[in-house]
């Protein structure tokens, strides 16, 4: 049997997708991958003088910026976990399974395993700087960084600081591991997926959509999830298992061309259910005693789960109102444009970026923190000049080659 036009065209839909990065039924989702990893160079370089984290530098005049963090942190990484969950449902699609799987080592491990062991130490490096009797030379430290012992009772993050090591962490590159294990962990879901039995459950639940206000209800569970198992504050206040819900619901919302114009329907509502149960959260967990975070105190436990809650909501709705926009055709026209030009320059370079910056950030950090500038300043000069430092490296540095664009870029 000859393949329909639709076929025809999902499957166009999927290999441009995956062979090109971008996401073609989702309109907007490349540029909210894009801000989201931009944004990230001003949200670290806040944490400088933020009075509530453990950053790798200090300014010693530092304010709480929870209040502000919290409505960027809510939806940030969730959004990215799940346009990564799309975008390996097309994969998927596009390719064999062991060439889904060749390409998710190619694109995740590598650039994993070089930042990991060529930029996240100088962070750790300069964390130590800070205390004046430390004197190792980074040449003598990096070393010691690199021993490390496996610990099954830490996953999912098994690979921790070896006795006589100095400190081995992924750092912001936690981002890519999970990725990584989520890649492979759904590969029966997608396997399934493609099945007949898959495919009529999948049906069902976008008809299920439909109806106004049900696709907020798996905010329930991400609620549950936050609740019961806490936030880590060293992966963006989220855990393991609620990012793994939001890739794999990424992978079945991919599934289904009738889930964009649900989220569409539903972004203003899905909006404002957040916001509300931001505040909720905002009232629970803000100005309390002991590690609310973890706490097993009923008002903790209430705060998580509103603040869960409204990670899925605020997710629904960014993808919601990015669904409105107008897909861009491609064509030849399109092909010339300066967003076109400047799209084709982006979404090959976001990993890369999301692997140079918070090196970068800290880098910078280390040099103005401590000077006689005003805080507002420093934290200016901190942002401008990581912004340049990171494109520069990209370009300069990443882009030119096939050997530093597989290291990091995943290209």
């Amino acid at each position: 049997m000859l393949p329909t036009e639709g076929a025809r065209e999902g499957l166009r839909t999927a290999t441009t997708a995956e062979t090109s990065g971008r996401l073609g039924r989702w309109p907007g989702l490349d540029v909210a991958r894009g801000v989201v990893v931009g944004g990230l160079i001003p949200f670290h370089a806040a944490l400088v003088f933020d009075a509530t984290d453990d950053f790798y530098v200090k300014s010693d005049r530092t304010v709480d910026l929870t209040p502000f963090a919290a409505p960027v942190v809510v939806a940030a990484m969730p959004l990215l976990f799940l346009v990564a969950g799309i975008g390996a449902r097309y994969a998927w699609r596009a390719r064999s399974a062991g060439a889904y799987l060749r390409r998710r080592v190619r694109r995740l491990l590598v650039p994993l395993v070089a930042g990991t062991v060529l930029l996240v130490p100088l962070p750790v490096w300069l964390r130590l700087r800070a205390d004046p009797d430390y004197t190792e030379a980074y040449l003598d430290f990096w070393p010691r960084f690199l021993r490390v012992r496996w610990s099954w009772s830490d996953f999912p993050f098994v690979v921790q600081p070896a006795a006589g090591g100095r400190g081995f962490e992924t750092g912001h590159l936690w981002f890519l591991y999970l990725l990584l294990l989520y890649s492979l962990a759904v590969v029966p879901l997608l396997i399934w997926l493609g099945s007949s039995r898959g495919d009529r459950v999948v049906r069902l639940l976008a008809a299920g959509a439909e109806r106004r206000g049900v696709v907020l209800l798996p905010a329930v569970l991400f609620g549950a999830v936050a609740a019961g198992l806490g936030l880590d504050q060293g992966i963006a206040a989220g855990n393991a298992l609620g990012y793994l819900l939001f890739f794999a619901a990424g992978v079945v919302l991919a599934s289904d061309v009738r889930f964009p114009a649900v989220l569409r329907c539903n972004a203003g509502l899905a909006g404002a259910v957040a916001i509300a149960l931001l505040a909720v959260a905002g009232a629970a967990l803000v100005g309390g005693d002991g590690d609310p975070l973890l706490d097993r105190d009923p008002v903790d436990l209430v705060g998580r789960a509103a603040f869960g809650a409204a990670g899925w909501c605020a997710v629904v709705s960014i993808v919601g109102w990015l669904a409105r926009l107008r897909p861009s055709s491609g064509r030849a026209a399109g092909d010339r444009s300066p967003g076109r030009r400047v799209g084709r320059y982006v979404v090959p370079a976001v990993l890369a970026w999301y692997v140079l910056h918070q090196p970068i950030v800290v880098g910078v950090a280390y040099l103005v923190v401590g000077s006689t500038l005003h805080p507002v300043l420093e934290y200016l000069l901190i942002c401008v000049a990581s912004a340049l430092g990171t494109l520069v490296a990209y370009d300069l540095l990443v882009r030119r080659t096939a050997l530093t664009r597989a290291l990091f870029a995943g290209t």
